[in-house]
């Protein structure tokens, strides 16, 4: 029998494919490669250009299940290439290209507009706390955009990532490396283990070796890529404490608030997924 989920989650995944479609709208391409990026940089200079033109160690540690080989091949070439003011604004750009191209009619819509507000109070609640989330305090100084599609996007976003930090620090206070953390998380059946390897840069010799390491220490069964009862209670606890760690904003909007912002976002976010540029399939439903 499957959980049901808890009306902050279920929330954070109504509207995450409005974030999430970044990393995958075809717009992104041409915008960075005009301004000379290639490759990977595509993905983590936009991601880190918030906090500026950092260092690969600084990425490395905030991009945390990366391959630091994989992020020194594009940190910091990127910033000679492009300032990270310039970056930022082509990201928006592309935000604003991809939205308006997914969501057609939508945009400009009163929906998207309530939408719009309701996950900025959300935000603004977020961004009182920046304690020991160091990406999400980068894009929580950024300045609010003034179109409520990409209020929206801006807000979903600085969402996104005061999840994203804190489920980093309980993966480390779990004492699971980078490539630990994503064979769990492949293991759960979420995504296919070698897409994961791939995308994150990691060699066939590190991903055995964390898989040998995880079974050491009774995380993985002894065949195959499945978690023991000591490894699935491992994760639950993980996205257990993730879910309570990032609710703050949505209980400050509480559950009939949160239930207008997911209906109101629900229809640009299965836009989002119906055009291919989202990896949720689509959004989740109500109960």
């Amino acid at each position: 029998m499957t959980t049901p989920l808890s009306f902050d989650r279920r929330t954070w995944m109504t509207l995450e494919p409005i974030h999430a479609m970044i990393y995958f709208t075809p717009h992104g391409g041409p915008a960075y490669n005009a301004l000379g990026l290639v490759g990977r940089e595509h993905y983590f200079a936009p991601r880190m250009a918030a906090a500026g033109e950092v260092s690969a160690e600084l990425t490395i540690s905030t991009f945390y299940n990366f391959s630091p080989s994989l992020v020194r091949s594009c940190i910091p070439s990127a910033w000679q290439k492009a300032t990270a003011k310039e970056i930022l604004a082509a990201r928006y750009r592309v935000a604003d290209a991809s939205l308006r191209e997914a969501g057609g009619s939508l945009i400009g819509s009163p929906e998207v507009g309530i939408a719009a507000a309701l996950a900025r109070e959300a935000a603004l609640v977020a961004c009182e706390q920046v304690d020991g989330r160091p990406l999400f305090a980068a894009h929580a100084s950024l300045p609010w955009p003034t179109e409520d599609h990409l209020v929206l996007w801006h807000a979903q976003t600085l969402l996104r990532e005061y999840r994203g930090d804190a489920h980093i620090a309980l993966l480390v206070g779990e004492g699971l490396s980078g490539t630990e953390a994503l064979i769990t998380h492949a293991a759960t059946g979420f995504a296919p283990a070698a897409t994961l390897q791939q995308l994150r840069g990691w060699t066939d010799n590190e991903w055995a070796a964390s898989v040998d390491e995880l079974r050491s220490r009774g995380i993985l069964a002894p065949e195959g890529l499945t978690l023991t009862a000591l490894g699935t209670a491992q994760r639950e606890h993980i996205e257990s404490r993730t879910d309570s760690l990032a609710a703050r904003p949505y209980l400050s909007l509480g559950e009939q608030r949160c239930s207008e912002l997911r209906r109101t976002a629900r229809p640009l976010s299965q836009a989002l997924v119906d055009i291919g540029w989202s990896p949720l399939r689509k959004p989740p439903a109500e109960e």
